[in-house]
């Protein structure tokens, strides 16, 4: 175990979350291996920078696998909306772009190629992009660095994350998963882009993921703090973003949650409601391992990805069977483990209408299963 910043170097972390040692987020065993084989359990932690404000995995000896999801729609759209965004505040300048990818798929590169910028392997470039990109980084520190060398002198560097402030807000506590290595708020950010020589011109919110911010930065600093830039820096004070006590509390939502889904599951499961889940997502492991989900609580968890379908939900026997397998299954409910995905679900499954139950930080209460046919979530 490790004090170390991954942004700062200082020796100044400290451990804020301990979800103890869960199933590792990205290796989805096949179906017909039992739990635990060949599985093996990995500390998953959160450790908070007071010196720059980072909170980061505390440490990760995990071995990535093979990428298995597909990208939603609702990323595509909101790609599709942030550059737009850019281009008419102007920030779409010269005509170069270096992408830095994401393990989760996906690229703009299509969408600025309408705007007449050409891809390039190397920097400089005049429009360096990362969309969830950098939080993969082990380290960092160098991370940033790299970025920052890519960036033209008069350039732009875009950089898309999930805000922290939205996941302390949503008492998103699994959003910590193993190979995500940082959780950025503005005030980490603006501290780690300076450090790199960067310095934050814009910003952009958007409702991804209850909540992720696009930052522009270049080599310039700005004579005028950006209005949605301040104000964003203003919420995260106000609700102490950097304060490991706050950031504890998301310790406390993994307990209330895991153990508001099992009693949810087990009143269902004696009531004779039938549950399914949809998606098969990293986040969704350490809920389902930490809530103790089996197949008796949960008979399947659908997904559109053919390279997750035939496998099962880590540390559980819970399958992972395709949206076809879903709709023959006729479930009472489903449970949506990404709510985002919820228009792009009830557009393609109008039969499975009333039956979505999207997985948040509110109790669920008693699932029930309402004039014979279509549930409702009974609240407390």
């Amino acid at each position: 175990m490790t004090n170390r910043c991954r942004g700062c170097d200082r020796p100044s972390a400290v451990r804020v979350v301990d979800l103890g040692a869960l199933p590792q987020a990205d290796f989805f065993p096949p179906a017909d291996t039992p739990p635990g084989v060949p599985e093996s359990s990995h500390l998953l932690a959160m450790n908070l920078c007071p010196a720059c404000g980072l909170a980061q995995l505390a440490e990760d000896d995990t071995v990535p696998d093979e990428p298995r999801g597909v990208e939603p729609l609702a990323l595509q759209l909101q790609a599709a909306d942030a550059v737009r965004t850019v281009a008419d505040a102007g920030r779409l300048r010269g005509d170069t772009v270096l992408e830095f990818g994401s393990p989760h798929g996906g690229t703009w590169l299509p969408l600025l190629d309408e705007h007449g910028l050409h891809s390039v392997v190397d920097g400089p470039a005049d429009v360096v992009l990362d969309c969830f990109g950098i939080m993969h980084e082990p380290d960092q520190r160098a991370a940033f660095a790299r970025r920052a060398e890519a960036v033209a002198d008069d350039g732009v560097l875009l950089l898309q994350f999930h805000s922290l402030l939205a996941i302390l807000g949503g008492e998103q506590w699994n959003a910590l998963r193993h190979g995500h290595f940082a959780y950025y708020s503005l005030t980490a950010l603006r501290y780690l882009l300076a450090d790199a020589g960067l310095h934050i011109d814009a910003a952009w919110q958007f409702d991804l993921y209850g909540g992720t911010v696009l930052v522009a930065a270049g080599r310039e600093r700005p004579s005028r703090e950006d209005a949605t830039v301040a104000r964003i820096l203003a919420d995260e004070r106000a609700a102490g973003v950097c304060d490991p006590q706050v950031v504890r509390r998301l310790h406390d939502a993994a307990d209330r949650q895991t153990g508001g889904l099992r009693r949810s599951l087990e009143s269902a499961a004696s009531a004779g409601t039938r549950v399914y889940a949809y998606g098969a997502a990293s986040r969704a492991v350490a809920l389902f391992a930490r809530a103790g989900i089996d197949s008796g609580l949960v008979a399947g968890v659908a997904d559109a990805s053919p390279l997750k379908q035939g496998r099962r939900m880590p540390g559980t026997d819970v399958p992972i069977v395709d949206p076809p397998a879903l709709l023959g299954a006729d479930p009472d409910v489903v449970l949506l483990t990404l709510p985002d995905l919820l228009p792009e679900l009830r557009e393609r499954f109008p039969e499975l209408e009333g039956r979505w139950v999207p997985l948040g930080n509110e109790p669920l209460g008693t699932l029930s299963v309402r004039n014979g046919r279509h549930p409702g979530v009974m609240r407390p």
